[in-house]
């Protein structure tokens, strides 16, 4: 079976480190810095494109030779505020100087199109929930398909309450034939609430011969590169993930669990 469940490697600085090689696949990368006041996370994006989203705390901004002075303000991920964002296109260098504890993401894929280096959030950003009773969640739209900021990243934030379900009911994006389904591989970083909890995600395709159930803890991240990929959030717990999808388009087009279609054609 794939190893889908990493881990964290360290406390603080550069606790996650996850490439295309190390993945696996082709498009996604995911790194995340756990930083104190005064520490620095410093990248070049090449080839690739990043951007970066201040899970936690703040830090002091440049890229692409512009400063964007101190970005952050959301001091724990589950005060839910929208968060501070900064789009960083190929070619250019970054650096992030914490001004208080700091959780930096840096969600990564390749430069594709010609996009400039700019915010993108918290403006622009809005909670909005997503399906009904024990399947509600919450979502923050940094960059999905309708703001056309990026080349290739699709990138969100999701919030699941206590006791409910989460990209779910099952579905997949694992095949590369537009407009019917699209192919993105799939980060998911994940938070619990309270942090000692435990949550659960399910990565499985339709014939079963990937089926990699995981109990997941505070500061993992989960692989998704085919199947479907279910989470849930046990009673008492509460889940925060940030996603991570990119592909050969950017486009998110996806197939239910044909066992399970019939619960979204049911909530409509």
């Amino acid at each position: 079976m794939p190893d889908l469940l990493r881990r964290p490697t360290a406390r603080q600085g550069k606790v996650h480190a996850i490439t295309p090689e190390s993945a696996g696949w082709s498009y996604v990368g995911f790194d995340l810095y756990h930083l104190a006041p005064g520490e620095a996370a410093t990248e070049t994006t090449g080839d690739r494109e990043a951007i970066l989203v201040l899970v936690e705390g703040k830090a002091e901004v440049t890229a692409a030779g512009q400063g964007f002075g101190e970005m952050g303000d959301r001091m724990n991920v589950f005060d839910k505020r929208p968060p501070h964002c900064l789009y960083v296109p190929g070619g250019a260098d970054w650096a992030a100087v914490a001004t208080t504890e700091c959780t930096l993401a840096v969600c990564t894929a390749p430069a594709m199109g010609t996009y400039p280096v700019q915010r993108l959030g918290p403006e622009g950003i809005r909670m909005v929930p997503r399906g009904q009773g024990s399947n509600l969640r919450h979502i923050h739209n940094i960059a999905m398909e309708e703001r056309d900021v990026a080349g290739s990243l699709l990138v969100t934030e999701v919030y699941t309450p206590a006791g409910n379900w989460s990209s779910y009911p099952s579905h997949r994006h694992d095949e590369d034939d537009f407009p019917r389904i699209t192919y993105l591989e799939e980060t998911y970083y994940h938070r619990l609430n309270p942090a000692n909890g435990f949550g659960m995600q399910r990565v499985y395709t339709d014939d079963l011969s990937l089926d990699a159930p995981m109990a997941v803890q505070d500061g993992d991240v989960v692989l998704v590169p085919k199947g479907h990929h279910p989470c849930a959030a046990p009673y008492g717990v509460e889940m925060y993930y940030l996603n991570v999808m990119a592909g050969p388009r950017r486009n998110w087009r996806f197939e239910m669990d044909p066992n399970l279609a019939w619960i979204a054609e049911r909530d409509g």
